[in-house]
């Protein structure tokens, strides 16, 4: 087959696979009110897909948790794939890579004629990525894959889901509102229709704001911006899935034939070379780092370059990475003493921040960081933006995992999504009866026909006497006792006899909370009417995932499960 069309054939598979990551992207999340659509609202794509087919997240969750969950399986085929085609995925099918490889391909004055040519030809700095690899696996291996957040597909979907997509509705509905004010007389028809099609494809049913999104635009920008003078910069230095792809493809049998005798020194194969993996003759061929772009192919007018598949490389084919025995054993220290140094923090403490409210299914937290990625898509799909990525409420090892923020948002009591898409298990997966518990079933002889069940709590809600209404001035207020979701209700209102400023005494009813019922969804503070620092606030304590973080006496504690 021609280089042109084995070229043609890479960009018809990178395009098709980023218009699908795109979708399920985009279809990360429920377009309505969960509250209204009862029970058990599921998430009708595997939005998750990417996500769970990453060999590098399988092989890092493995290490860090000693199991490989659900859908990670996977990955499995990938691996396989990467035997016999190197690193195909990075240059065929990797969504990132093909963003990349988009930016890089626009004009820079950094990049013209030899400049072009010299930074195309290898480079020792493209073995960080492979260093990078090795601290994140020996990370893994000690329990955590804070790694990860260098992991292309967790940190595109991070980028996209709290960073790009925001803007990008933020934008399109302004300029909608903008052209609705336009007397464009019966044009308006087309800007209605437009805005239908955006509203079916593109735009979120509600506007999200992240905590964190300004740095994590910024990073991703970066990334993309250093394209202009390097091209995919972040795939020959930085990416540890890449690098493992590399390491993997020393066994493919995909071969790069050079035919010395036909080559004019054009070097023309080196114009659009993805990888910098030095395509042209008399040079070593790299194949750890090549791509199969296929452009060395399509660019040679000679057709002096070749693929073939074979067991036996070439003479001039260095099929391992060439690394460094000093650099290779710092990454292995700085791996195993980068973990306790992360841990040094309050992160991992039970009740170490009070403000650490996970989202409803998490594990305890010294493996939710065993497993979680930071990939962002439970804060995608959470229909009440209550979920953000963290900052240091989970230590320097949290950063960006999430977190929920009530007086942003709260979870709805019939809402499992972020349980449903989560790809480690971070988040268990439950359903709406295992989130909101269950009273015991009675027999009529007074024997117990079905134990009851707990509901699953993130926190409990506790009140700022000196800032609640009926409290600290007397004024009647029950917006979080009508905000307060469980069956009964959490938050019980006592009659109090006050006395206002004049002498005149009154009945108002004050708010308290029965712990027992409280979730900590965050319903009550979400409503607070009190602006800025609200009377109500929620806080990790009580939550059922850890044992240590409860407050409660233990005559007081909620029943347990039979």
């Amino acid at each position: 087959m021609r280089g042109t069309t084995l070229r043609r054939l890479r960009l018809a598979s990178q395009i098709t696979f980023f218009l699908l990551f795109v979708f399920l992207l985009l279809r990360t999340e429920f377009p309505g009110s969960v509250r209204s659509a009862g029970a058990d609202v599921r998430v009708p794509y595997p939005v998750s897909l990417f996500l769970e087919t990453d060999p590098l997240v399988a092989l890092a969750t493995a290490l860090s948790t000693a199991s490989l969950y659900r859908h990670l399986l996977w990955a499995v085929p990938f691996v396989l794939l990467a035997l016999i085609v190197g690193r195909g995925f990075c240059g065929w099918m990797c969504p990132l890579g093909s963003l990349h490889h988009f930016v890089g391909s626009m004009k820079s004055e950094r990049k013209r004629g030899p400049k072009l040519l010299e930074s195309n030809r290898y480079k020792r700095w493209q073995s960080a990525k492979y260093y990078v690899l090795t601290v994140v696996l020996v990370m893994a291996l000690f329990g955590s894959v804070a790694g990860l957040l260098l992991d292309p597909l967790s940190f595109l979907v991070r980028s996209m889901a709290t960073a790009v997509l925001p803007v990008l509705n933020y934008g399109l509905r302004a300029s909608l509102d903008w052209a609705h004010e336009l007397p464009l007389g019966p044009a308006r028809v087309g800007v209605s229709g437009v805005a239908t099609v955006l509203d079916a494809t593109v735009l979120s049913f509600r506007q999200p704001h992240f905590h964190q999104a300004l740095a994590i635009g910024l990073l991703f920008a970066f990334v993309l911006v250093l394209n202009m003078r390097v091209t995919r910069f972040w795939c020959r230095a930085i990416c540890p899935l890449g690098a493992m792809l590399g390491v993997v493809s020393r066994w493919s049998f995909v071969q790069l034939q050079k035919h010395d005798e036909k080559c004019n020194d054009c070097k023309r194969c080196e114009l659009h070379c993805q990888g910098g993996d030095d395509p042209i003759p008399g040079a070593i061929w790299r194949k750890a780092e090549c791509h199969l772009c296929m452009n060395c192919l399509g660019d040679c007018p000679e057709g002096g370059l070749s693929f073939t598949w074979s067991g036996r490389p070439g003479k001039q084919t260095r099929e391992t990475p060439q690394l460094q025995r000093r650099a290779v054993v710092t990454s292995l220290v700085a791996g195993a003493v980068g973990l306790p140094l992360l841990r040094t923090g309050p992160g991992v403490k039970a009740a170490g921040d009070p403000l650490l409210i996970r989202p409803p299914g998490s594990v305890d937290e010294e493996h939710f960081l065993d497993r979680c990625i930071r990939c962002g898509d439970c804060m995608k799909v959470c229909p009440n933006n209550a979920l953000h990525p963290a900052l240091f409420e989970a230590g320097v090892e949290g950063l960006w995992s999430p977190v929920l923020v009530p007086r942003i948002g709260y979870c709805e009591p019939n809402c499992t999504l972020c349980t449903q898409v989560c790809p480690t298990g971070a988040i268990w997966e439950m359903t709406v009866a295992e989130k909101i518990g269950s009273p015991a079933r009675m027999a009529p002889d007074g024997t117990v026909q079905q134990p009851g069940r707990d509901p699953n709590r993130i926190g409990t809600a506790f009140y700022d006497r000196g800032r609640c209404l009926p409290w600290a001035m007397g004024i009647e207020c029950i917006v979080c006792e009508e905000w307060c979701p469980t069956s009964p209700k959490a938050i019980y209102l006592v009659p109090a006899q006050v006395t206002d400023a004049t002498g005149q005494t009154k009945t108002v009813r004050q708010p308290y909370v029965e712990p027992k019922r409280c979730t900590g969804c965050g319903a009550c503070e979400f409503a607070c009417p009190i602006k800025g620092r609200p009377a109500v606030y929620v806080t990790s304590a009580g939550e059922s995932r850890s044992k240590a973080n409860q407050f409660l006496l233990p005559e007081n504690q909620p029943l347990q499960r039979s």
